[in-house]
């Protein structure tokens, strides 16, 4: 009996995740998803005429988990976020490309900060926070996240890349931040669970079933019952010349800028990466 190649168990691969595309929030892309599977599973590139009797079994394993509409990143046990490797699970939500522009605006506001000071509020397993501080070497940043297993992986990822000055702490939003630094934080970033609570069900099969529900919404029927709280509790924590900045879904960009022109913060703009699908809303400390 011939031996399996790669090729074929990628065509054979690629025709379940096709049947299972209405599960998935980006049909289309299935080569590359099975490529990446299989390489996850040999742990190594490959040619297409590789042998992988004996990896079958488990290729099409993680192959069924994804048509099923599981994320890839929890298939594959890491996802990657400017360039950082970060090991992400179930009980966590999944770093994505349209937040790099969130970290690229906070990185550019401290760069040329004397020991600056940095937290990501909301911070899941820690993309922005690692991102700013593997970027920001004489930076002391802080991740917050109410979510046990978010936190306990965003100390796992620092670990693995040696980030030591990333630290990361449970607890709501600013609540668990160290006093010592109150009044001394120069950029606060945060990408809050923005869906509107009565919006969860309309959400995408990848992000409604699998992801968990609270880094989606906060609860509240306009997806800004935790953007509130930070601007009013934000000013305290802030160096006089710190900046507030969130992402936000595009549609609630205008909401948030009024809210934080009503909280006294200073130079509100709304900024814009690459991607259209969401917003930096960013504001200097209030007077």
């Amino acid at each position: 009996m011939a031996p399996m190649r790669a090729a074929d168990l990628i065509e054979r691969g690629v025709e379940i995740l096709k049947a299972g595309a209405a599960n998935s929030d980006s049909p289309g892309d299935e080569d590359q998803q099975a490529e990446q599977i299989l390489e996850e599973v040999l742990g190594r590139e490959f040619d297409e005429d590789d042998s992988v009797d004996g990896r079958a079994r488990r290729f099409l394993a993680l192959i069924e988990r994804r048509a099923a509409g599981e994320p890839l990143p929890y298939v594959l046990g890491w996802t990657e976020f400017m360039d950082l490797r970060l090991s992400v699970g179930p009980g966590a939500f999944v770093p994505r490309a349209t937040t790099e522009f969130l970290a690229e605006t906070a990185i550019a506001r401290l760069r040329r900060r004397k020991a600056p000071v940095a937290v990501d509020a909301a911070t899941g397993v820690g993309p922005i926070a690692l991102a700013v501080a593997s970027k920001v070497g004489h930076a002391s940043v802080y991740g917050t996240d109410i979510a046990k297993p978010a936190v306990a992986t965003a100390r796992k990822n620092a670990r693995a890349l040696g980030l030591s000055n990333a630290h990361f702490r449970l607890g709501s939003m600013l609540e668990p931040l160290p006093r010592a630094i109150r009044g001394r934080v120069d950029v606060i970033t945060s990408h809050p669970p923005y869906v509107a609570s009565h919006e969860v069900a309309d959400l995408p099969k990848e992000l409604r079933d699998y992801e968990p529900h609270e880094s989606l919404t906060d609860g509240s029927g306009d997806g800004l019952g935790l953007v509130r709280p930070l601007l009013a509790q934000g000013g305290g924590w802030l160096a006089p010349d710190g900046w507030m900045l969130i992402e936000i879904g595009s549609y609630l960009a205008r909401a948030v800028r009024t809210l934080m022109v009503r909280a006294h913060y200073r130079d509100v703009r709304s900024l814009k990466g690459d991607m259209p699908y969401t917003r930096v809303i960013a504001g200097r400390c209030p007077r």
